[in-house]
């Protein structure tokens, strides 16, 4: 092989390696939006199935949405942080639950506290007007809407079926020990990159959620474990 034909060589393994790369950039990104939609099937499953949240599927029932965060961390000495990603979707009357749009909670405080916890959450999205606020990208936990911790146990079910007052309810079960622990000044979040890394360039929450222009297929799964509810 002449010179010119090693070189010719090279640069065809140069460029074929580069468009591999470029080609396996956009899979490594999906793979990670997957691994969260459906960890958060899995937290969705645990929760609703537990005797410890009894009263979690009648929530859930009554809905306009659910955010799913499988992973909530919190921890901190003097000053604290918190955060985690999860996904939003919200029921529709005829087409039934969404695809799932990508969240993010965060938030960072100072005081006396100590310990740390982590958590696997579902908020029950009781109102159109916090929908509204999630979408807008201007919910803050503590602000104008409403956030209550939903009943644990057995035997609440008298108390719960003409209660639901509040804009969204927690239901979490946690590990871990968190001196204080509270969401107030937490902020729920749109993650634009990732619903467009899943979805497609223009997937905005607004488009998966509430225009039904975006669908996923590997989504399905969490939709069926939502169907029944």
């Amino acid at each position: 092989m002449t010179r010119f034909g090693r070189l010719k060589t090279i640069i065809a393994g140069a460029v074929l390696a580069l468009s591999l790369f470029g080609a396996a950039s956009p899979a490594s990104a999906l793979s990670d939006q997957q691994e969260l939609v459906d960890k958060a099937r899995i937290t969705f499953d645990k929760l609703i199935s537990s005797s410890e949240f009894s009263q979690l599927p009648y929530y859930v029932k009554q809905s306009k949405a659910l955010i799913i965060f499988p992973t909530l961390v919190k921890g901190g000495f003097i000053v604290g942080g918190e955060g985690g990603s999860g996904v939003l979707v919200v029921r529709h009357t005829t087409l039934g639950w969404s695809y799932p749009a990508f969240y993010t909670l965060a938030a960072g405080s100072i005081g006396l506290q100590i310990g740390g916890q982590v958590a696997e959450v579902v908020f029950t999205v009781m109102s159109d007007r916090a929908v509204d606020a999630v979408l807008d990208n201007q919910f803050k936990f503590g602000g104008d809407i409403s956030v209550a911790i939903g009943p644990i146990g057995q035997g609440l079910e008298a108390s719960t079926t003409s209660n639901l007052d509040a804009d969204m309810y927690q239901f979490a079960k946690t590990s871990g020990l968190f001196g204080g622990m509270s969401l107030e000044g937490a902020g729920i979040l749109k993650r634009d990159s990732w619903n467009e890394a899943y979805y497609g360039q223009g997937a905005t929450p607004y488009a998966i959620l509430m225009e039904g222009k975006f669908s996923n297929p590997n989504a399905q799964t969490l939709r069926d474990a939502l169907a029944p509810y």
